[in-house]
């Protein structure tokens, strides 16, 4: 690449105050929208341990969601300057996020598990090696300061 920057906009609304606002920790909602032009909207909350919606989705999915993406996209581009030909691609990522006795917290690891159909099995040696290298080029997982492992799982018949 050439070294330019890109510039990225979302915007996040709250919508979780129930009419007394922050004047307790129970008496708002953690509800939001996360949206970006020409985007559909998320609908966004806190995990349900810290009292979110367990229908919204959460930043902790989000930041595991864009590794987890940007992981595959950076395997399918490596698999084309390669030739290996993939025909499926699935992933069921997990994180780890530790709480500290002051409140805070950080994510402490996140393993991936890419199922990756191929049109040529005989490519598998190379294929499984292409997770190595998209870990290393994936701009999401680079940013990061915690590991990112990955654990290439066979695919089963139902996601060929």
């Amino acid at each position: 690449m050439d070294g330019t920057e890109h510039q990225y906009r979302v915007s996040v609304h709250w919508t979780g105050n129930l009419g007394q606002g922050t004047s307790g920790y129970r008496a708002y909602s953690r509800d939001h929208i996360v949206s970006a032009e020409g985007m559909p909207t998320l609908a966004g909350s806190a995990d349900a341990t810290f009292h979110g919606a367990r229908d919204r989705w959460n930043p902790e999915q989000l930041l595991l969601a864009a590794l987890s993406q940007c992981h595959m996209l950076s395997y399918l581009h490596l698999a084309v300057l390669h030739s290996v030909n993939v025909s499926g691609y699935r992933d069921e990522a997990t994180g780890t996020m530790q709480l500290n006795r002051d409140h805070s917290g950080q994510f402490t690891s996140a393993t991936l598990y890419p199922q990756v159909s191929l049109v040529d099995e005989s490519q598998r040696e190379l294929a499984d090696s292409l997770h190595a290298q998209a870990n290393k080029v994936c701009f999401i997982a680079r940013s990061v300061n915690f590991p990112v492992h990955h654990e290439p799982l066979a695919p089963t018949d139902q996601e060929s």
